[in-house]
């Protein structure tokens, strides 16, 4: 990739993290997308795709023998922003918008697909059809699934899919393929204990909630403790605790409100059917009612066996590629499109991770030097698929 591009990219990724759009609110980076696309010289460009998402379309006639010329691919990006009051008073590009950030780094993944678009326009070695999808709401608001509703892969058909998400904490610009699960599976889930409300001075004419989730989140431990199998991985983290109003009354309902992620099928199966018997058990225990509410989320993100290893070829062609980091427990929406096609999904690494720069901090700021990697194995990935790896 030249110096220029280079830079024009960085720019145009300050823009979108000066200018982030919330999830299910990105009509201005959608906007955003299309006009450059536009400039770039693409002119297939569907919007509206499931909200506010972007299909652009990249086509070349094949040459004489050239299978790749009937086979079409997709490449996607999110593009949304997360709730997060940005704390970064030194950036001169920092988020323009109150209680709102690109601290997960759509904004360069969205830059890295247009920088794709810039590259394969300029590339003639290439056949096929490549379908450049720009999601919106992937930070839980169901973007993915908004999109093949509304007719994704039957409007804008493609044989594969590929992804990938920024992973701070290694060397910038290494690419990561996993050879089973990336990243998991996950629900979100709320326990709620009801008793008998009454003064705090006498509780023996109460019955106390308070006591029925103060021992289950406790107990809730126990069933990633005891009942998993120590080999395998499972996650329940209660992080909302919702109960009373006075502190001299003890309250009717008490509520509990976490996430629980795993890698595998039985493993979601068994921290669920754990959870309720827990609460089902401290309710019978202290004469409380109990209800629990268990909404899955995004299905587990694991590449398929050919698109990973086109993954990892086009990886090992454009930098340096490991394949033995183990898979992370948080989720992503691309699950979802791998579900109705084949696909890979890898980590670009985004450096080092001091000084808060992890994932979701509001320290957090996208490493523009690995735009050009990312475009690069995005555009190198596509030909790959195309030639029919």
């Amino acid at each position: 990739m030249d110096t220029a591009l280079a830079e024009t990219l960085a720019g145009w990724r300050r823009h979108l993290h000066a200018h982030p759009g919330l999830t299910l609110h990105e009509g201005p980076t959608a906007a955003f997308v299309v006009e450059q696309l536009r400039e770039l010289g693409v002119t297939d460009i569907e919007t509206g795709i499931g909200g506010h998402g972007v299909v652009a379309t990249i086509q070349r006639p094949p040459g004489r023998g050239d299978a790749g010329g009937s086979r079409a691919i997709g490449l996607r990006a999110d593009m949304d922003a997360l709730p997060v009051q940005e704390l970064n008073p030194l950036l001169e590009h920092r988020s323009t918008v109150p209680g709102v950030m690109h601290a997960c780094g759509h904004d360069g993944h969205t830059t890295a697909l247009l920088g794709a678009a810039a590259l394969l326009l300029s590339d003639a070695s290439w056949s096929g059809t490549v379908r450049l999808v720009f999601q919106p709401a992937e930070e839980g608001g169901g973007g993915a699934r908004a999109m093949i509703a509304d007719g994704l892969f039957r409007r804008f058909p493609m044989e594969r899919i590929f992804g990938w998400h920024n992973w701070p904490g290694l060397p910038a610009g290494t690419v990561a393929v996993h050879d089973g699960a990336v990243m998991a599976a996950g629900a979100r889930f709320e326990i709620a204990f009801e008793g008998h409300a009454g003064h705090a001075a006498l509780p023996h004419l109460t019955r106390d909630p308070m006591l029925g989730a103060g021992h289950c989140i406790v107990a809730l431990q126990g069933v990633v403790a005891r009942n998993l199998d120590p080999l395998e991985s499972g996650v329940i983290s209660v992080t909302v605790a919702d109960a009373g109003e006075a502190t001299n009354q003890v309250p009717r309902r008490a509520v509990l409100k976490g996430t629980a992620r795993w890698l595998s099928e039985p493993t979601g199966a068994l921290l669920e059917a754990g959870m309720r018997r827990v609460a089902g058990g401290i309710a019978a225990a202290w004469a409380l009612e109990t209800t629990v509410e268990f909404r899955r989320g995004v299905p587990v993100t694991a590449n398929h066996p050919a698109e990973r290893e086109i993954a990892a070829a086009a990886a090992g062609a454009v930098t340096e590629m490991r394949r033995d980091l183990p898979p992370a427990m948080t989720g992503e929406d691309f699950s979802w499109f791998l579900a109705e096609v084949p696909g890979g999904f890898v980590w670009i690494d985004n450096g080092p991770a001091e000084d808060g720069r992890e994932l979701h901090s509001p320290h957090y700021d996208f490493n523009d030097t690995i735009l050009p990697v990312a475009s690069r194995y995005l555009v190198e990935v596509a030909k790959r698929a195309l030639a029919g790896g």
